[in-house]
């Protein structure tokens, strides 16, 4: 077997599209559902993840990180999280390619949530409100721009205005102080915070508004109250990575404020052509929840773009 090639952000980053991944995952929906599964391992504050997908005619493929919070204490510091993305062929099993890991997951987050909005926003959307300004957040202004053309405005908050401010500053975008303000005036929304405690409310958002949900990952975490929650038309990335793992809807099915049934479609669904926008005043939520099929697709694309 010859050796592994490992596929770098500075080699191929530059050849990727918010819509060239977008359309591969749309094309991995397609496929069979996937195998999914996560193993965690804790010492301490310090953790190895690991995430594996299978999709049947596509490929096999495990995401690893670790995640050591100390190193940012290290001389010289280090980043807290590294990863890699290993790649296997599904017919025979043998490995095809390593990917830097944390490329994956930039653009297989991103990429998740511009599939949402592809499938369920207005076309003719005009106004993007981001809330947050960490590295999701510039992630998402490149792909709703690309993705998004007709956008005329966009907006970043963030609870630390000066945060909004510098991201705002390099993509040369506008910052906003006034959170509820600016939802009101939102065709998108686009919410990628670290929040444990629900902020965002039903009553800022306007009929035909589509809300992208990207910051919760944990049980514990939750970033729409339920008066959004229950307002719109409810969709997800994926249902069994988002149901009962994460807060955002976890905390409101075992509270009987949802169902399962009020979740309308997932990817699944949306990209074999079930389900979706009804109407142009209808209110769409969408949940994205991640999922190792996801970074796997995403995997796939990098390795068929890098060549």
């Amino acid at each position: 077997m010859s050796a592994l090639s490992f596929i770098q952000a500075v080699e191929v980053e530059h050849l990727l599209s918010w819509k060239g991944v977008s359309d591969a995952m749309i094309e991995g929906h397609k496929k069979p559902r996937a195998d999914i599964d996560d193993i965690l391992f804790k010492h301490g504050e310090d953790a190895l993840l690991n995430r594996a997908a299978w999709i049947k005619g596509a490929g096999i493929g495990i995401k690893t990180a670790t995640i050591f919070p100390d190193n940012k204490t290290r001389t010289p510091t280090l980043p807290s999280i590294h990863a890699v993305f290993t790649l296997f062929d599904d017919e025979t099993g043998v490995p095809t390619a390593l990917i830097d890991g944390i490329m994956v997951t930039k653009w297989k987050t991103a990429g998740d949530s511009i599939l949402g909005a592809r499938l369920l926003a207005r076309a003719d959307s005009k106004v993007l409100v981001i809330v947050g300004a960490g590295a999701v957040a510039d992630s998402l202004i490149d792909a709703y721009r690309e993705v998004f053309p007709n956008l005329e405005r966009i907006l970043v908050w963030n609870r630390t205005f000066a945060k909004a401010q510098e991201l705002a500053d390099k993509k040369g975008v506008e910052a906003v102080e006034d959170l509820p303000t600016a939802l009101a005036q939102a065709d998108i929304v686009s919410s990628a915070t670290m929040t444990v405690e629900p902020f965002l409310e039903g009553d800022w958002i306007k009929p035909g508004t589509h809300v992208d949900l990207i910051g919760a990952y944990r049980p514990d975490m939750r970033e729409a109250k339920d008066s959004l929650i229950t307002k719109g038309s409810l969709f997800v990335d994926a249902r069994e990575t988002t149901l009962h793992d994460i807060g955002e809807l976890m905390i409101p099915l075992k509270n009987g404020v949802l169902k399962e049934e009020d979740v309308k479609g997932d990817l699944y669904d949306l990209c074999n052509g079930a389900g979706g926008r009804t109407s142009a005043d209808e209110i769409t939520i969408y949940k994205n929840g991640g999922g190792a099929h996801l970074d796997l697709m995403t995997a796939l694309y990098i390795q068929k773009t890098a060549g």
